[in-house]
């Protein structure tokens, strides 16, 4: 790869660490810091309906489930950075082969190949 291309790259990456860390701040201002009162918006000191506390338990656990997911894509972007920084970046680590362009635009932090990705999710 040369270093235009690794330049291109590395833009992708950090512009979806940036969007990423955004997201994952929102997320953790509007959600995740509150309590459960303050997430359902009960002001009194009351019970209120179980289905209310189902809805609101739900909720909670969906956005947690999201920052979770955030977190992952967030590790395997810093890792993407580090093997560019090995120069290992855009080499499948199964089989070895250069990873496609079209495939790195798509999914910058790509650790394999179509091919080994592919039968990967086949053995699963």
């Amino acid at each position: 790869m040369n270093k235009r291309q690794m330049k291109k790259f590395k833009k992708l990456l950090l512009d979806a660490k940036a969007g990423l860390e955004a997201e994952m701040e929102q997320l953790q201002r509007d959600n995740l810091n509150r309590s459960q009162r303050d997430f359902s918006g009960d002001l009194s000191g009351y019970s209120y309906h179980m289905a209310d506390v189902g809805t609101d338990t739900f909720g909670r656990e969906t956005e947690l489930t999201i920052a979770s997911a955030g977190s992952e894509k967030m590790k395997e972007i810093e890792e993407a950075l580090e093997r560019m920084e090995d120069r290992t970046y855009g080499k499948c680590e199964a089989c070895g082969d250069n990873i496609a362009e079209n495939r790195l635009v798509a999914v910058p932090y790509a650790r394999l190949c179509i091919s080994c990705q592919s039968e990967q999710e086949r053995n699963r």
